[in-house]
């Protein structure tokens, strides 16, 4: 039989699990077209201008009449403007958070900070493009010397470079947005020892960064330029003599047990289809919950992602101050599409479109369900530290990359990353554990797919797949390799949001 799924009682659409034909009977109703997997059958009349419901929430408007039968997509639904009600913190609640004696556990390494880390990795950082190639040039040679070898503890060293850093306003938004991601990578609990790197000249510059934070050179944190330092080649010397210098200090980290408290998980989506809202990412949902029970935290982000469902979290807000925070960051958004000459529905994808989403308000109610249903306990800007426990918000772009940067630069020591169309995403210093929301899809990207959700559509319940997903995070975070990690992504996915004018 057609598995078709309608998610809420008063949806006036259905959800095709398998392909439906034209001509087959659904809950009484036959197909007039044929209908892709993934995608929406009309089972009832919708009239022309009245909304699309999915999920129980509104996810765009009838373009023109639509019958009973009609595959429902681009061709007949459009997005509207419509008032939301955000009806601040009306289903807050204290959460109730096991005692730390009676907390999973994993094992980390705990910093000198108290802070702990899931990898023990040495960062180049780059204050400017104009010094990534020097940056790749250190590790390069760390790697091809055989040094690691020697240092077992050691997870790595990683150039993490990008192409920002000079031509922005150094007093601008843009400015301070990189100033604290590469602050919040310096310090991120994953990273043991740190060499900046720069040319010298550049708009984003050293000293004054390293003053902005009481930056001070010492045995796991050493800065250089290019120009100071005399040329390419010197530079490169001195970068590799200092991170051999911090190897057998960073070595000397070892895992010990700590509690599941210590674990501040970033939530991502990227490929998504159809069933990520009914799959992978109510299943993370659900791992967030037992997660912030734990005494963890989980921080959802990519604000284009959550446009249209944004009124779900404002109703679980800690307070109407965090609420209203969140609704601040909705029309900054709006306002900056409109600068642009864009709009907010120029997302979803092209791919996300072939796997049955519609509109942004559609995809958004979706990616919103990875956040679980617990307490919203804290809104951040970009790369700002995330300091509240619980599940929390960061405002972010939806592009992947941009976005886990920011997370990670928040404090983020673990990821999860859910994918329908597949993603080959991966993150370091924090490990990406990928979820794929279907079974063909995990069956033919296997080596790069972590858990499969596809089988919650088969019978699997979604607190089952929540306690799996729950359990993969605690392994990883112990030091076991994410598929991401087995094939040695990580090193080019540091990419800083950049915003504003390049000069």
């Amino acid at each position: 039989m057609t598995r078709t799924l309608r998610l809420d009682p008063a949806d006036n659409v259905i959800v095709a699990v398998d392909a439906i034909a034209q001509g087959a009977v659904i809950e009484g109703v036959s197909a007039r077209d044929r209908v892709p997997r993934g995608h929406k059958m009309a089972a009832a009349p919708i009239a022309a201008g009245a909304p699309v419901t999915k999920f129980g929430q509104i996810i765009g408007f009838a373009a023109r009449a639509i019958a009973p039968g009609e595959w429902v997509h681009e061709h007949n639904v459009e997005m509207r403007d419509f008032a939301r009600d955000y009806r601040f913190s009306e289903a807050a609640r204290a959460e109730d958070v096991l005692p730390v004696e009676r907390q999973a556990t994993f094992q980390g390494f705990r910093r000198a900070n108290g802070k702990v880390g899931t990898r023990n990795y040495i960062a180049i950082l780059t204050s400017v493009n104009c010094s990534a190639t020097a940056a790749r040039f250190m590790a390069e040679e760390i790697n091809r010397s055989g040094l690691l070898a020697d240092y077992p503890n050691i997870d790595g060293v990683i150039p993490l470079v990008h192409g920002d850093g000079c031509a922005l306003d150094a007093k601008g938004e843009g400015y301070e947005v990189l100033k604290r991601t590469q602050w919040g990578y310096a310090t991120n609990p994953n990273v043991a020892g740190v060499v900046m790197v720069g040319l010298g000249c550049e708009s984003f510059h050293i000293p004054k960064w390293k003053e902005a934070y009481g930056i001070v050179d010492s045995d796991t944190f050493r800065t250089m330029t290019i120009q100071e330092t005399g040329g390419t080649k010197k530079t490169v010397m001195a970068g590799v003599e200092a991170i051999r210098a911090m190897l057998p200090i960073a070595n000397r980290a070892r895992r010990e047990t700590v509690p599941a408290s210590e674990l501040m998980l970033a939530l991502q989506c990227g490929g998504s289809d159809g069933y990520s809202g009914i799959t992978a990412n109510p299943a993370l949902g659900k791992a967030v919950d037992l997660l912030v029970r734990h005494g963890g935290t989980a921080i959802l982000s990519e604000t284009p992602e959550i446009y249209g469902a944004e009124h779900l979290l404002t109703r679980r807000a800690a307070s109407r101050e965090i609420g209203e925070k969140l609704v601040g960051m909705i029309r900054w958004w709006e306002d900056y599409t409109t600068r642009n000459r864009m709009e907010m529905n120029n997302n979803p994808s092209h791919g996300n479109k072939l796997g049955g989403l519609t509109t942004i308000l559609e995809k958004s109610l979706g990616a919103a369900a990875k956040g679980g249903g617990t307490t919203l306990t804290g809104v951040y800007h970009y790369a700002e530290p995330v300091t509240a426990k619980g599940f929390v918000y960061m405002d972010t772009p939806g592009f992947d990359p941009v976005a886990a940067t920011g997370q990670v630069a928040g404090g983020a020591n673990i990821l999860a990353f859910t994918t329908g169309r597949g993603s080959a995403y991966g993150c370091k210093p924090t490990p990406s554990i990928k979820l794929a929301t279907n079974t063909p899809i995990y069956e033919k990207m296997i080596d790069d797919m972590d858990i499969n959700c596809g089988d919650v559509l088969d019978g699997v319940s979604l607190e089952e797949k929540g306690r799996e997903i729950f359990e993969v995070i605690l392994r990883v975070a112990s030091g076991e390799r994410s598929k991401s990690e087995q094939l040695g992504y990580g090193d080019a996915e540091f990419v800083p949001w950049h915003i504003g004018a390049v000069m």
